[in-house]
Order: C-alpha cells, then structure tokens, then sequence
C-alpha cells in the first residue's frame, strides 16, 4: 500500500464539530473563512448548509486533494488556496463580510500519519517536520543552528526544562555525523533525558514541539492570523479558535481579552477605557473542551481548548499591546511582525 492511499484511509475528526457549528450558526447563511482546511471537516459541514459559502486556506499542498471533491460538488460556494492564513487578507475572495473565521490549529490526523513528514517519534525519513511555505526545514535547525539557540528554542517553545542539556546532547552527535531523521532524534533526546521511563508521555514530546513550532513560526503565524482575521470581520462576525497546547491558548485567550470588555484597568485611578479600544462585544470566558465521548473516538481532540469572539462595529486599529505582549516568541521564530 502506498503512503497516498494510505492517507486517503486515515479516519479524520474535525474537533469539536458541533460546538463550532453551534457558534458559528451556518444554518442562518452567510460567508465563512476556514483557515486550517486539512481534512476539509469543517468545510463540508458548513456548505450542508445551502445558503453558505466556504473559502477555505491550508498552507499544505497535499491537503489539496481533500479540496477537489468539495469544488466539485458545490463549484460556486466554494474556493481554496494554498496559503498561509496569516496572509488571508491578501486575497481578493476574502474581501467578504465573513459570516465567521474559524481556527483548528496544531497537525492534522494526516501529516501525523504521513511516515515522509516526520512529525511523527519513529519516522526513519527525512527529518522534516514541515508543514508548507517554510524557509527551512528541521534537518537545517537540527544540523546547523548555535547550539545556545537551539537550546533556547527547546526551552521556551518546548517549555522543556532540560533544553540546555538535550541541546548539549545533539550537538555532540551531529558533530560526528547528521542526524537525518526523526527517529533517530527522539533516540537521542531520551538519551538525554534521565529516567525518562517514568514519563507519561513520549519524552522526545516537549522538543519535538519546540522544534515544529519554530520551523514552521507558528506562533507568529498565529498572532497575525488573528490580526489578519479581526480585519475581515465586520459587526456581528464570529472568530472562533481551535487550540491544542498552552503557548497557543494564551496568545488566543490574551488577544481576546486584550480587545474585549474583559480587559480590566490596572487601576481604579486610572480613567475608564476608551470603548474604541474594544472589538469584541462578546468573548468566551472560559474555553470549551470536548465531550468525553469524542476523546474517546479521537485522543487527538483530548487536549483542544476552544474559544470565541464576537466582533463590534469598531473600526480596526492595529493592535500594539498584542503584539509587545508575545514579542519574545515572534523575535525566537525570527518572524516580522
């Protein structure tokens, strides 16, 4: 069997379907702007709906071909693009009054299943880890970059408290030859990490994530994804994000706070907020997790947090207090923003 027909088995769970749904209320009509396409769940859902229309983004170019069936099908409510969504405002068919945007960060079921990416512990190909329109690749950072910024990487982006020491460690291999793949990277970072056997989860798993983060910018990406989206969205729209780790969480969370009603003043001196530094009327207090019965059909989903914002009528204005709050994360992936 080959790596395409097995991908085309991979069962895809789009996470917390119905509460999206719930959300975003397609049944009413309207544009919606899925900005994570992947196995394209979200999409085929809304377009169940016959007055929606999908324009849906994925900067992975094999995700494609989960987008031909839904051209087919509904030709004139539907478009995608190879993109990535922190330049949604480029293209033309998002000058739309987006109904809502939608968010479904981290892997896919596919790129995890995809042997030649390499996200995966026991991958023998290439070391790679990328997820489409990247600048490098993991081999080049795990090969080539200071050892020094390596370790800072692993440490902030991984929250891996053993950064220096599996920095130190994958040094000392790759002097003697490349490390090529990812199998053989997990080996070394469990041999760095001592009595990894009392580790609950796989203890390459911190590093893996430090490493995919910074290679792809995710963080930085995400930050102008939720800029670029604010943008588009006019009164009433939804912004709704899908997260799956704590670096994620808090940027969305922040952000939605940061511009809504939730934000309090430092001070009880200090004048009352300008209502025009707020674009959200509405914002999730706290975030919704799934239902036990689809952890239970997809562990995947086990660590999701969503969270939704509803946007005002303010006019946007360039969100500087975001920006400066997660600066040490863009200036670390080395991203403008």
């Amino acid at each position: 069997m080959n790596a395409t027909m097995s991908l085309e088995k991979t069962k895809h769970y789009p996470v917390m379907l119905n509460q999206v749904l719930s959300i975003i209320s397609p049944q009413h009509g309207g544009t919606f702007i899925d900005c994570t396409f992947g196995g394209g769940g979200y999409s085929e859902a809304i377009l169940k709906f016959p007055q929606t229309q999908v324009t849906a983004i994925d900067r992975d170019k094999l995700v494609e071909r989960f987008s031909k069936p839904l051209t087919k099908r509904f030709p004139k409510r539907f478009n995608f693009f190879q993109e990535k969504f922190s330049n949604i405002g480029k293209l033309d068919q998002n000058k739309l009054n987006a109904r809502a945007i939608i968010f479904d960060l981290g892997l896919s079921s596919f790129q995890l299943s995809d042997d030649k990416r390499g996200f995966s512990f026991g991958s023998k190909n290439f070391l790679n880890m990328e997820m489409g329109i990247n600048e490098y690749s993991t081999y080049e950072v795990i090969n080539t970059l200071d050892k020094e910024y390596l370790a800072k990487i692993i440490k902030i982006l991984g929250d891996e408290k053993d950064g220096k020491l599996i920095a130190n460690k994958i040094d000392k291999y790759r002097k003697k030859k490349p490390i090529k793949s990812s199998e053989q990277l997990a080996s070394i970072i469990k041999e760095a990490k001592k009595n990894y056997n009392r580790y609950k989860i796989n203890p390459a798993t911190k590093t893996f994530q430090a490493i995919r983060i910074f290679v792809n910018k995710e963080l930085t990406e995400l930050i102008l994804g939720l800029i670029e989206a604010t943008k588009l969205l006019s009164n009433g729209g939804v912004l709704a994000v899908v997260s799956f780790h704590s670096l994620e969480d808090k940027i969305v969370k922040n952000f939605f706070n940061l511009y809504s009603n939730l934000k309090t003043n430092p001070s009880r001196y200090l004048p009352e907020r300008n209502e025009k530094s707020i674009l959200f009327k509405n914002v999730s207090k706290k975030p919704i997790v799934p239902h036990q019965d689809e952890i239970i059909k997809n562990k995947r989903s086990r660590s999701a947090k969503l969270r939704y914002a509803i946007r005002n009528a303010n006019s946007f204005f360039y969100p500087e207090d975001f920006k400066n709050k997660f600066i040490k994360y863009t200036e670390l992936e080395g991203g403008k923003i």
